[in-house]
């Protein structure tokens, strides 16, 4: 197999696979052709891929010379057809992009739809990332916030524990409880599936119930749609515990929908000044009315920042697991001999397929398109 890394946006950071992921594709007989400067933001110089074994080139040639194509967004030049993508396209919101890339020919795997399974957890790139996203949401909040997150007694007189609250018990939501608490901060956790409460608290945090929620055991461990009175119960208990809480950490995301706005115009008003709202959802619209991913809003003296790509700002750890989720995935599309090959009998090669022989052929895709 020849595999080419494609340099990601300006605003990007990471890079799909690292000069140590590169090295093993080598020592499995696989070719990498990689696009210079690919790696640079993720501290990883084209001297580095050359030494791992790689061969270092512009776009066009990756492109050219590369059965397989990683890029972990959508590439900024043209993919002929018959290649093979592979990156976190987020496909239920760019539906007019897999039609076109499907009328052109590309099979396209996605790997934020990879079925969400036991053996998927070592390709679960929504859960490595999502992981970094939790920790680094509380860092942004702690520099951000003008006063201490532990409780400290001092000559000059005594400051109490920050309050957070974190919406949202997922995997980031899970990290950012655990940073939080080891920077002494006083925690509580809303989220809808009572079953993460056992988790939560075994972190030391409080878990905020809402009785009646909808049953989301067979979402994938994703958030579901709830009803309206269930919705008001929610936005009830959410507003009692914002009043208190000093930082706010939301990542509540529902798969190819917007952002559900928890936390309304109101709550935000009954939050002290100099408070903090982290938003991780701003990517797909955020939490809040007012969040803009990747700016920081000010409303009635409470910050509201808009991080929406928080792994980006940790470049090379983010890289690293993303390029382990990679290579895992890989060895589901190789022979041992290290040729290409799709096994449609897979239910992880078929579930994270978008596009191929022409059509979008991912059911929940399709069915928006249509």
């Amino acid at each position: 197999m020849i595999a080419g890394i494609l340099k990601e946006p300006q605003q990007e950071s990471r890079v799909s696979l690292l000069p140590e992921g590169v090295s093993q594709l080598i020592k499995k007989g696989h070719t990498i052709v990689v696009e210079s400067g690919a790696g640079a933001k993720a501290s990883a110089s084209d001297s580095d891929y050359e030494k791992a074994g790689a061969t270092i080139s512009s776009a066009e040639s990756v492109v050219a010379a590369s059965e397989v194509i990683l890029c972990i967004h959508q590439p900024s030049i043209p993919i002929p057809s018959s290649k093979v993508l592979i990156g976190m396209y987020q496909p239920l919101f760019h539906q007019e992009q897999m039609s076109k890339w499907a009328g052109e020919g590309l099979t396209v795997f996605s790997l934020d739809m990879l079925p969400r399974t036991t053996r998927a957890q070592s390709m679960d790139v929504l859960s490595s990332q999502a992981n970094i996203a939790g920790y680094k949401a509380v860092l942004v909040a702690a520099n951000n916030y003008p006063r201490y997150f532990p409780m400290f007694m001092t000559a000059a007189g005594s400051i109490t524990p920050a309050k957070v609250l974190i919406l949202g018990a997922g995997v980031a939501g899970l990290q950012a409880i655990a940073t939080a608490k080891r920077l002494g901060a006083v925690v509580e956790v809303f989220d809808t599936r009572p079953a993460v409460k056992e988790e939560v608290m075994s972190l030391g945090a409080k878990f905020v119930e809402v009785e009646g929620a909808a049953d989301a055991s067979k979402a994938g461990g994703y958030a579901v749609e709830q009803t309206e009175e269930y919705k008001q119960k929610q936005q009830q208990r959410i507003s009692e515990s914002i009043a208190k809480a000093d930082i706010v950490i939301t990542t509540a995301q529902i798969p190819g929908k917007k952002a559900p706005v928890l936390i309304t115009e109101a709550m935000i008003n009954n939050m002290r000044n100099g408070s903090v709202i982290v938003d991780i959802a701003a990517a797909t619209g955020g939490n809040t009315p007012f969040t803009r991913d990747g700016e920081i809003v000010i409303h009635n003296g409470v910050q509201i920042i808009g991080s929406g790509n928080l792994p980006s700002t940790m470049s090379s750890d983010a890289s690293k697991l993303y390029g382990k989720n990679i290579l895992n995935f890989l060895q589901l599309l190789t022979t041992k001999e290290g040729a290409l090959q799709l096994n449609w009998e897979d239910d992880l090669v078929k579930g994270s397929c978008i596009t191929h022989g022409g059509e979008v052929v991912h059911d929940r895709v399709k069915q928006l398109i249509s």
